[in-house]
Order: C-alpha cells, then sequence, then structure tokens
C-alpha cells in the first residue's frame, strides 16, 4: 500500500468549520485510508474496499 503521506487526503464534508472535529480520508490501494486532520503524520486506519462499502451503505441506503 502506498504510505499515507503520499495520499491525496479529502476531509470530510461533515466535519465542522470550526476545525476541531474533522476527518481526512484517503483511497489506498486495498480500500480507505482515515486519519485526524488536526495531527498531521499521526495514526492511519485502514478500511478495506469490502468493510468501507459496508460502512457506506448502512449510512446511505438504497432507494427503493
Amino acid at each position: 500500500m502506498t504510505t499515507a503521506s503520499t495520499q491525496q487526503w479529502f476531509k470530510s464534508s461533515y466535519s465542522g468549520g470550526s476545525g476541531t472535529e474533522c476527518v481526512e480520508c484517503a483511497r489506498g490501494a486495498d480500500g480507505m485510508l482515515v486519519q485526524d486532520s488536526k495531527r498531521d503524520g499521526g495514526p492511519v486506519v485502514v478500511v478495506r474496499a469490502k468493510a468501507w462499502r459496508a460502512f457506506i451503505d448502512a449510512l446511505v441506503p438504497a432507494e427503493t
């Protein structure tokens, strides 16, 4: 997997504008990377593609 420092990170659209509660995500080779935007170079959580899809599907139910 590509190192976290070389990824293109994007902030959650639901994060507050004050900069106090923000997560960033980046696409990785095998899934998504998630980190705290206030901790540059801090720990990164790797969420495999299948688990990420299940997470997104649970948040946004498919239209019927």
